[in-house]
Order: C-alpha cells, then structure tokens, then sequence
C-alpha cells in the first residue's frame, strides 16, 4: 500500500466513524504510522488539523440535517458531539455564518466540506534538489522540551520555543558549538517509541565537542538520508518544502519515511534572504 493509500484508508475510518469519539491513535493505526507522522503528512497535504476536519465535516452533516429534517437542535448538538446548544450554535454560526435556527427557517446558504479524497497531482514544473547520504551515528547537543500531538500542542508550542531560544542568545551558543558533520543549528522532531502522540522536539547542534551542563545530548542513530536544499526566506520555504516532500517527491519515489529523528538544519543567515539556503533531512527505507 502506498504512503497516499495509506492517508485515505485513515480519511475512510474517520468518516465511517464521524460521530464516535475516536482518538488521533486509532486513526494514525489505520495509516499504519505514528500519531506525529500521520498528523504532519495529513495537515500538509489538506492545510488542515484532523481535528479542524473532523469539526467540519461533522458541521457539515449537521447543517444537511437541520435543513432537510425537523429534529430537534438541542438533539442534533449532542448527536454531532457538542456539550450543550450553545457550544453547537457557537461552532455552527462559525463555520456557517448563520444559527442553527436561521439555518432552518431561512434556508441560507452553508459553508459545506466535502469528504476528502486525496489526489495528488505531479507535474514536475519545478524540480526539487535532493541528495541520498548514508551517514553513521553522530551526536547532537542542545535543549529539549516534549509535546503532545493529540491536541495540536506541538503546532503551537514549537514555534514559541523558537522564539525563546533566538530571542535570548541560544542559537548563537549552538552555532558556537556546532562542529560536527551537520553544519547548522538543528530542529530536531522524534516521535517517543513508546506513546505514539508524544514528541521530543531539539534545538541543538551536531557537535563533538565537550557539552555545556545546560544542554542535554541526544545521538541520532546511523541511517540513509533524504536530504533537500530548500530555498527562500524563513518560515514560508520551509513549510512549502514539507508539503512538496510528501505531496510530490514520496508519490513519485521508491523510497518511504524510516521513523525516527527528523532534521530542519538552519543557517546563521538573515533567516528572510530570498536565496537563503536551508535543509530538511528524512531517515528514509
């Protein structure tokens, strides 16, 4: 099965259980991936959280039934997994613009999303720059703090953790440090092997150096590597990159995601060059 089958095999469990209370577990088990690797491919390749579609599809469906049957609202807020009326018509005037009542006795127009089908078009227009390296263990150095994909807490927290460490000097301290084979200051993202939604996300640098006490070290063990040079200014090249990777580049390619430490190496340029020249690396099988 491939990587795109696999995310629509998940995308078919999600609507065939829409109005259960599944978890973020049982739908990456379907994909046959981890929680962190199912919930990135699947907000790259939709621009949208599992959770932000299972709310929409759910408003969807409830907006159909409202307009097309005489159930009562207060029923249809708890069918479609709301606590109350009021969170209901919260979320439902969001999404639709209108009330669940107006809805109904207006017969406005809704804002509807459709069930997702993943096509993945490659056309090839603008080629990606990539290179295969077989690289043995090496050690990288920084901080590290632990976040939960579940709740999308690793969307948020992650690039407030950026802000910390550029803001109070840290980045400089690990491009000092930085010696090692990799040549940059490292965002390193590795899922915990033993709780799926959890993981460890590093700054750090590769280094061989003695390692100051307020950094913590972590080896990366040894493995073949995708790595693409990515182009442009900062944070835009980089999520676009992401979202070629795994829309365009995995399709077209024999080779798959291996787990394990996934690596944004950075340079000290002014992060908004237009040519400046970053790398995403992929432990691939």
């Amino acid at each position: 099965m491939s990587w795109i089958e696999s995310i629509q095999k998940a995308i078919h469990y999600m609507e065939e259980h829409l109005l259960e209370n599944i978890t973020i577990e049982q739908i990456a088990r379907e994909a046959n991936c981890s929680v962190y690797h199912f919930q990135r491919t699947f907000s790259l390749l939709t621009d949208m959280t599992i959770a932000d579609y299972i709310r929409k599809r759910r408003l969807t469906l409830a907006a159909q039934e409202i307009m097309m049957t005489d159930n009562k609202i207060i029923d249809l807020a708890y069918k479609y997994g709301y606590d109350s009326p009021e969170a209901f018509t919260k979320a439902f005037r969001k999404q639709h613009g209108v009330t669940p009542s107006d809805a109904r006795k207006k017969q406005c127009a809704i804002q509807a999303y459709n069930r997702l089908v993943i096509q993945v078009s490659l056309k090839g227009a603008e080629p990606m720059k990539y290179k295969i390296l077989e690289k043995e263990a090496f050690q990288v150095a920084g901080l590290k703090r632990t976040y939960n994909c579940s709740n999308d807490e690793n969307l948020q927290g992650i690039p407030m953790f950026w802000d910390e460490v550029n803001a109070n000097g840290t980045d400089q301290e690990l491009g000092k440090l930085n010696d090692g084979e990799v040549k940059g200051v490292l965002g390193v993202c590795l899922p915990q092997q033993d709780a799926g939604n959890m993981i460890d996300y590093w700054i750090a640098a590769a280094t061989n150096s003695e390692v100051p006490n307020h950094f913590e070290t972590l080896e990366i063990p040894a493995a073949k590597w995708v790595v693409f040079e990515v182009v442009g200014p900062m944070p835009d090249a980089m999520q676009n990159a992401w979202k070629k990777i795994y829309s365009e580049w995995f399709p077209s390619n024999p080779y798959e995601p291996a787990g394990g430490a996934e690596l944004e190496v950075y340079s000290d340029e002014d992060p908004f060059k237009e040519d400046l020249v970053s790398e995403i690396w992929i432990p691939v099988k």
